[in-house]
């Protein structure tokens, strides 16, 4: 019998099989034979912006952290486990009181995010870093995702107000309700999906829909009606028959009417959801206009995103507001964020940790390796001029000149002049409890808009062939990730 979606499940349980057969071989190879529980390090980290884009924006990180802190095993999943006949069954017993026991440092939620730098770094016991890898890249990967899409949308509305109409089109509930919450981040200006709003206290909107208006005798009671019950929140749906012979005159009717009773709305208008909307909402804006509704709304929905949208403006559409469903919840342009999780140091016996690195023939994968610190770099100006990766607590004097290392172009002598830093990556969590109050969505939200606003340049905000964001290294790092690729090299000969 399958279970109903209502009933209990444990997310500890969504995982990739092999989390559990590598987890398992670690505990018969490194624990249970004896050996030191070795702590390791991994990063994550993406290799490009989706759409093209001049960046990404980081988010979930509140649901990783509450995963982490509630990762368990119930006797349900253990007997689960062991019905597979794959597993150590010291190892299952390991399971049953299993709790994350390791450290997470992130950027701050929100945080606008660039290609091939560690956005998470897990330093964990290997068996603990191992099992949550799955989940804690599902989590960025979507909302990511979500929340670097839905910005691009709100910049193409150049002002006008978006919300998100996207959640019957979402891949699933889930996809739902935390897609919502990232769309938010990314700047829309609140939901139609219910359940996001109460759990992450987004504002929630929505009119009516076409089965309102073909239940009623004719459009104009079904007008009628609805102004009767929500004044305030006016907005009719006209396109449910004829918007220009009947639509948008019938609206006009009904905003009469309610001026005649002295009836005041605080929202207040005609939403369009099919035909040509830039026509059509010029047409209607003059219809509105000649009866005296210059202040009526025109919402306009409809298999939009950015590129739409800016089509439509650029026709000098007239419209005031957009709703946005399939194409902002499911990234439909360019779906897949691609984040991964490499491992890129190991505890040594002494307690050092080692760094590790991963060759590819493909140079993108080459990863960077040990534990390092992320700084953004700023000019006088407070302007994000490259990212920098350093050596995990080396020191840089930002009174005087510095000399970096572009990775493109390492044979040039390049150096930050009259610049400051932000380290990038804080501790979120310790021993596998939170030790740093995480923001509030709205919060959230406001940062992602602070920081375009005041740091990151335009240039890297274009559709089209954005500036690129450096990436940098210290001297001292570049020079050790090169001396692991040089001893690699050696190795092979």
């Amino acid at each position: 019998m399958h279970a109903s979606i209502f009933e209990k499940r444990n997310i500890s349980m969504m995982m990739d099989l092999y989390e559990m057969t590598m987890a398992n071989g670690y505990f018969i190879n490194e624990r249970k034979n004896g050996g030191m529980e070795k702590r390791v390090a991994f990063d994550v980290f993406y290799r490009r912006n989706p759409d093209g884009g001049g960046f990404a924006i980081f988010a979930g990180l509140e649901q990783i952290v509450e995963y982490v802190e509630n990762i368990h095993f119930d006797e349900e999943d253990i007997l689960y486990l062991r019905s597979l006949e794959m597993f150590d069954e010291d190892f299952i017993e390991f399971l049953r009181s299993f709790r994350f026991r390791g450290d997470i440092y992130a950027f701050p939620e929100g945080t606008i995010m660039y290609p091939e730098e560690p956005v998470i770094t897990v330093v964990a016991p290997l068996i603990d870093a191992q099992i949550i890898e799955t989940e804690l890249l599902a989590l960025i990967n979507h909302e990511s995702l979500i929340a670097t899409k839905a910005q691009r949308i709100v910049r193409a509305a150049a002002g006008r107000p978006v919300s998100d109409f996207g959640a019957r089109r979402a891949h699933n509930n889930d996809a739902a309700i935390y897609g919502a919450r990232a769309c938010y981040i990314g700047g829309v200006n609140g939901t139609a999906t219910v359940l996001a709003g109460k759990m992450f206290e987004i504002p929630v909107s929505g009119t009516m829909a076409h089965s309102w208006i073909m239940f009623y005798r004719d459009e104009l009671e079904a007008f009628r009606r609805f102004a009767e019950i929500y004044p305030d929140n006016c907005i009719l749906l006209a396109d449910t028959y004829d918007v220009l012979r009947s639509g948008v005159p019938n609206a006009i009717t009904v905003f009469s009417e309610m001026r005649e009773k002295g009836i005041s709305s605080k929202s207040y208008g005609i939403r369009l959801d099919s035909g040509d909307l830039a026509y059509l909402s010029r047409e209607a804006r003059k219809m509105l206009d000649a009866a005296g509704f210059g202040d009526a709304k025109i919402i306009v929905s409809n298999s939009l995103d950015e590129f739409t949208i800016m089509s439509l403006l650029r026709q000098g559409a007239e419209i005031d507001g957009f709703g946005v469903g399939e194409r902002m919840i499911t990234a439909k342009s360019d779906p897949v964020f691609g984040a991964v999780y490499k491992i890129s140091a190991v505890e040594e016996e002494s307690g050092s940790m080692s760094p590790r690195i991963k060759i590819s023939e493909n140079v993108e994968k080459i990863t960077n390796p040990g534990l390092k610190d992320v700084y953004r770099v700023f000019d006088s100006d407070g302007y994000a001029i490259a990212d920098l990766i350093a050596m995990a607590g080396e020191v840089i004097d930002t009174s005087k000149s510095f000399r970096y290392v572009d990775t493109q172009k390492p044979w040039k002598r390049r150096r930050f002049e009259n610049f400051s830093l932000r380290k990038l990556q804080e501790k979120v969590v310790e021993g596998g409890r939170r030790v740093k109050e995480l923001p509030g969505t709205m919060e959230i939200r406001d940062y992602v808009k602070r920081q375009l606003k005041k740091e990151i340049w335009e240039e890297e905000q274009r559709f089209e062939n954005p500036h690129r964001h450096y990436i940098d290294m210290t001297p001292a790092y570049y020079e050790m990730k090169m001396d692991m690729l040089h001893e690699k090299e050696k190795a092979e000969e």
